[in-house]
């Protein structure tokens, strides 16, 4: 460690953020390693630890001979002021090299309001901002994750994007790097050479075109590149590489726990969800890896918590088996079960009382609509009486405390919908009184509030978004409504889901609000105490763009997006079609239990939905 980083620590919250050396963490020798890549969280510390797909790349890097992984995480504001002060560059955790001494620089781009700190971590690494501002000294900017099926308010600032899942392009973009290095070829034919592997994005080598208008049409490929770049997909997802220890944290940090992937990928279809659609098919591990997996994770990292991780957990074919296994080997040992995400049924409620068999925290699950047409029109496919039925046996077994979650601002919502919420709300309350045990807790009923961000590769993504002023009109009649004992209301901050339906949609000019926010002085967008809004106004002005075109307005039928020749493998023709069902109120079954809806992924992709066993009750 830097010996002037060791004497600022003592004057920054929480200087374990910085410090290095935790349990498993890997140390290579710096100067044999031909291929050194840092893997930049545009995050806290506390949030990047708990993030799974650093855990795997980490692990799988650190395996090969050749390369090198190590991890950097953004600084907290009064770190961030004690490097400027101190002239200190941002480094990574395992060697302290600063950013800019590492071949690559890979970010994940999880949310869109992080896009700024990414800027902010390129700023105090000591990298230029703008890739066709780099030269061949420069790190290779590289980016993943969810956000990348729209890369394009973002694309600028990065060299090369993967798109879909890394386990194996991962060796492939490593190794084109390692071969680069031994030869004469400059940056340019090196960027030429990673566009050619099969799921790489390079956006330096397509040009968007507007109208005069400032309306996009289209984005031309050179002839370096393909016209549309193809996700990447694990065929074998159960043999795929997966880490046998996790990094340990000195501090505590979210999702601070092990945790093994059960299954990737969701047919559900409900139309909002832009994971639900981007991360198809659906591939599940068998109970035997799974064991193992556990058996290996528990024994290294010493963790009391084990989390069967996925979109939707309880859709797992084996879970019962699953859970059943794991609880009888693991109870006697201290070390519980937990599901993340549960289905509206009753048959998730029996696995969580099989998990929480002595510690009953609160369930949550997620209606999304207040009423069965709403709920038919985004596809959720949940009643009513699969609410009610789910609440009474949790409440009957000793839960006291239910979460709801629902979405307002979805397309053809009314007053009726929204006073659905408050019925639901209302009735579960009333559940939870009619069935409490004898000498149990008070029921208690939270209802979290999100307002609807339309995004590309959904079905919804030709809609426009509620506007502030009526999202926070929704907002208050709920609250108004939903305020009495028993009942707690929790909702989002509107104007950060604007910005975020901005970037949702956005397109390559909105990189220049970027910089410009951050010059002004915007990190942090998703922490409510350093979101300015005003500030983001402010750059939107200075640059001449409105970003009201961006959320605010349905989008033609035939209205080419900035973000198709990104593929994630399901249909344009598709998503077009769910969406006409959608104003139909018309439902799609799931495809793992009825017929093939023809979404296109597995033909495109050529990989099938894979499941352990065909019992949709588990």
């Amino acid at each position: 460690m830097d010996n002037e980083l060791v004497q600022v620590l003592p004057e920054v919250l929480k200087p374990a953020r910085y410090t290095n050396n935790e349990l498993h963490a890997v140390h290579k020798d710096w100067e044999v390693m031909q291929v050194k890549m840092v893997l930049a969280f545009p995050d806290l510390y506390e949030i990047g630890m708990g993030h799974l797909g650093f855990k795997i790349l980490y692990h799988i890097i650190n395996t090969r001979t050749d390369c090198l992984a190590e991890r950097v995480y953004m600084p907290w504001v009064d770190m961030q002021k004690k490097m400027v002060q101190f002239d200190l560059p941002l480094t990574s955790l395992e060697s302290g090299n600063p950013l800019s001494a590492f071949d690559l620089v890979g970010f994940t781009l999880q949310y869109e309001m992080s896009y700024t700190n990414i800027i902010k971590m390129l700023d105090l690494g000591g990298i230029p901002r703008f890739s066709i501002q780099r030269g061949d000294q420069d790190p290779i900017i590289v980016a993943g994750g969810p956000c990348a099926f729209n890369v394009e308010p973002v694309a600028d600032f990065f060299d090369c994007v993967v798109l879909g899942e890394g386990e194996e392009v991962i060796h492939e973009l490593l190794d084109v790097v390692r071969d680069w290095k031994g030869s004469n070829d400059n940056r340019q034919q090196l960027l030429g050479k990673l566009a050619r592997i099969e799921g790489i994005y390079v956006p330096s080598l397509y040009t968007p075109h507007y109208t005069q208008a400032g309306d996009f049409i289209t984005i031309e490929s050179s002839s370096h590149a393909p016209e549309t770049v193809t996700k990447r997909v694990i065929a074998d997802f159960d043999g795929v590489e997966y880490p046998n220890t996790f990094v340990i944290p000195y501090l505590e940090v979210v999702h601070d726990r092990t945790m093994v992937e059960v299954l990737r990928g969701c047919t559900r279809g409900c139309r909002f969800c832009h994971a639900g659609m981007v991360y198809r098919p659906v591939r599940e591990k068998s109970v035997d890896t799974l064991k193992q997996q556990v058996a290996s994770l528990v024994d290294s990292t010493g963790y009391e918590e084990v989390s069967l991780a996925s979109l939707s957990t309880g859709d797992y074919s084996c879970i019962e088996n699953l859970v059943g296994e794991l609880v009888n080997t693991y109870e006697g040992q201290g070390v519980g079960l937990s599901l993340p995400s549960l289905r509206v049924d009753s048959f998730s409620v029996k696995l969580a009382e099989e998990i929480q068999r002595f510690r009953k925290t609160g369930l949550t699950f997620a209606p999304e609509a207040g009423t069965q047409r709403l709920r038919n029109v985004i596809n959720k496919n949940v009643s009513e009486e699969d609410l009610y039925q789910a609440v009474k046996g949790a409440f009957a077994a000793g839960w006291h405390q239910v979460k709801l979650y629902f979405m307002i601002g979805l397309p053809t919502e009314t007053t009726a919908d929204l006073d659905g919420i408050i019925t639901l709300a209302n009735q579960v309350l009333k559940i939870g009184r009619d069935n409490r045990p004898q000498g149990g807790k008070r029921p208690s009923v939270t209802v979290s509030i999100a307002s609807f961000v339309p995004k590309g590769h959904t079905p919804f993504q030709w809609e426009a978004q509620d506007s502030q002023e009526v999202l926070r009109g929704k907002q208050a009649y709920l609250r108004k409504q939903l305020s009495k004992p028993g009942i707690t209301l929790q909702s989002h901050d509107v104007q950060t889901s604007f910005l975020e339906g901005v970037f949702a949609r956005g397109d390559r000019r909105l990189a220049q609000v970027l910089v410009k926010a951050v010059d002004l002085g915007c990190q942090f967008d998703g922490w409510s105490e350093y979101f300015r809004y005003d500030l983001w106004m402010q750059a939107f002005e200075a640059c001449g763009l409105d970003p009201h075109y961006y959320t605010e307005r349905v989008r033609a039928d035939d209205e080419v997006f900035p973000w198709e020749h990104l593929s994630s493998g399901v249909s344009r023709k598709y998503l077009f079609r769910e969406r006409a069902r959608a104003l139909q109120e018309t439902r799609t079954e799931d495809c793992r239990y009825h017929a093939c809806t023809g979404c296109d992924v597995c033909q495109t992709l050529s990989v099938d939905t894979q499941i352990e066993r065909r019992n949709p009750n588990g």
